[in-house]
Order: C-alpha cells, then sequence, then structure tokens
C-alpha cells in the first residue's frame, strides 16, 4: 500500500475477506500513531517514534547493515516494478562537454594561462563522445526490445551530467526511459534533466551503487573519464577476468585516450595479467560498432528481435 493512500481510519474489522491481510499495514500504523491527539512528555520524546519513522535511530552507526539491504532492496524493487529486465550501463566523464559547447569553451580558454587552456582543449577534443555515447543510446533505445515482457537493454547511467547526460539525453529524444544511478557528493551533483523522474535513483554508498550497475548489465559502454570511470571499469573487468560474473561486451570508447592513459598492453607483458585478458575488451569509436558487437555478441537482428535457431 502506498503512503498517499494511507488514512488513519481503521478499516472495517467485521471485514471476512479470506486473502486481506488481519493486521495493519505499516503506512497504517503510522496514520494511527500521527492522528493521535495524545500530546504527553512520553509521546514527545524520540523514544516514542515508530522505529521506521525515526531518522535519527536508523542513521545511527550500528544501523549501517540495515541502510546496506535499503540501498539493495529499493532499487530493486522499482526497476523489477518498472519491468526492467536488463541494461546497456554507459559510464565516462562528468567534464567532458556537448559538442555544441566547445566553440565558447575554446575562446575562453584563449585567455586562460597554456597549462589550463591545454586542459580546455583536449576536453573539447573529446567531445565526439559525448555525440558518439547519444547516438549508441539513441540508437538502442529506439529499437525498444522487449523479452519475456520485460524491457531489454535500457539506458543506465550515473546519472549525472557530460557522457552520463549524453546517455539519458539519447534515450529522452528516442521516446524512451532511461535510468539514473546518483550518488551524495560533498559537493552538488544533482540528476541530469534526462533521466526519467521514476527511475532516478539516489545512493549513499558507493558499493551498493556499482553492485546495482551490473546486477542488470547485459552490455557496458566505458567513455573517456576519470578516477570514477576506472574504478568502475576495472571492477567489471577484474568480476569477468576472475569468473565472477559472466562475460558481457565491454565497449571501450577512445582507443587513443585509454592507450595513453592505461597501458593495458604492458600490464600483459609483466604478466600481471594473461594476454587473451585483453580480450574482454572490444574497442569501438562509433555508436555504430557498439551496437554491432552488443547485436553480434547475443545473435540480435538489426531490430533488436533474437534470431531464430
Amino acid at each position: 500500500m502506498r503512503e498517499e493512500n494511507c488514512v488513519a481510519d481503521k478499516p472495517d474489522e467485521t471485514d471476512h475477506d479470506l486473502k486481506d491481510h488481519k493486521f495493519y499495514h505499516a503506512d497504517m500504523e503510522a496514520g494511527f500513531a500521527e492522528s493521535l491527539d495524545n500530546d504527553t512528555p512520553q509521546t514527545r520524546h524520540p523514544a516514542y517514534r515508530l522505529a521506521f519513522r525515526d531518522d535519527d535511530f536508523l542513521l545511527r552507526e550500528e544501523l549501517r547493515p540495515i541502510r546496506f539491504q535499503l540501498e539493495l532492496l529499493k532499487p530493486t524493487m522499482l526497476l523489477d516494478e518498472a519491468r526492467v529486465g536488463s541494461t546497456l550501463v554507459m559510464y565516462g566523464s562528468a567534464r567532458i562537454p556537448p559538442p555544441e559547447a566547445t566553440e565558447d569553451a575554446l575562446k575562453q580558454a584563449e585567455n586562460l594561462p597554456e597549462e589550463e587552456a591545454l586542459v580546455v582543449r583536449n576536453l573539447a577534443k573529446k567531445a565526439k563522445y559525448y555525440a558518439e555515447a547519444y547516438r549508441l543510446s539513441r540508437m538502442v533505445s529506439e529499437k525498444a526490445i522487449v523479452e519475456d515482457g520485460k524491457r531489454q537493454f535500457v539506458v543506465c547511467s550515473g546519472g549525472g551530467p557530460s557522457i552520463m547526460e549524453a546517455a539519458n539525453r539519447g534515450a529522452s529524444d528516442a521516446g524512451a526511459e532511461s535510468i539514473g544511478l546518483n550518488i551524495i557528493l560533498p559537493h552538488e551533483q544533482a540528476p541530469n534533466p534526462y533521466v526519467t523522474p521514476y527511475l532516478s535513483l539516489n545512493f549513499h554508498y558507493f558499493a551498493l551503487r556499482k553492485m546495482h550497475f551490473l546486477l542488470r548489465a547485459r552490455a557496458v559502454a566505458v567513455f573517456p573519464g576519470g578516477f570514477g570511470t576506472f574504478d568502475e571499469m576495472f571492477e567489471l573487468l577484474t568480476l569477468i577476468q576472475t569468473g565472477k560474473m559472466k562475460p558481457i561486451p565491454i565497449l571501450l570508447f577512445g582507443k587513443d585516450f585509454w592507450n595513453r592513459v592505461v597501458n593495458f598492453e604492458a600490464i600483459a607483458e609483466e604478466g600481471t595479467i594473461s594476454k587473451k585478458d585483453l580480450d574482454l575488451i572490444t574497442w569501438c569509436e562509433t555508436a555504430e560498432e557498439g551496437w554491432e558487437t552488443i547485436r553480434d555478441f547475443y545473435s540480435l537482428k538489426e531490430n533488436g528481435e533474437v534470431k531464430p535457431g
């Protein structure tokens, strides 16, 4: 029973419906408590609050395991209710500008010290990946793949700006819903405006957020990014390398960027990973290459339907 349907009035106590609960639902009990005209020192004290309505209690150090469980359950339940069967997860920077913003950024860079101007120019060069993230998201979302009554390859991002925005924006422009898994940070990170509101989820724990990224993932597209993108990508590679997770397409966009910041070949040459571990990565530069990889991996037709036989 949803809270907006809660009423303080008790139901008919002579109800003989065999299927109905004989205990009042928690939201009804909360309504009873709030409707009581009983203002005493005892009822005013925090100890009297219902435990599940007591924020101070729920935020205590000892309640961390409960908060973990809540952050596991809430997204699972909401995505189940939304009939999300699988997701296309898209990771990437929160700093790369959209193509339409690069001209102004480059003009402003002319008045900056050279070191700062170089950063602006480097980010502007990567604006093409904003465009490819948008195109991949829109391309997959337009196919509106449904299997067993559930939506497949629903776009899922971190809910923030830049590459994440491009992912949700592409889905929105395709007329599709998309997921945003945001996280509370010391500095503000509001959800981008293209996330479907009822699929805009917020997390306290990075660990639970990363778990939800991968629980329904059937493909992951990784665009140039920083520490957060590295963390998410390497955890995914580790899970598949160690056999904790079945293989899925891992699409790495921007080979020049990645090979400049991470020497994958050198890691293999040093012997700390196997050469075959590099096969977990599929290099991509365009949305078409990304979709082709997903389509071939799952033996899908061009429109997203499963090939017979």
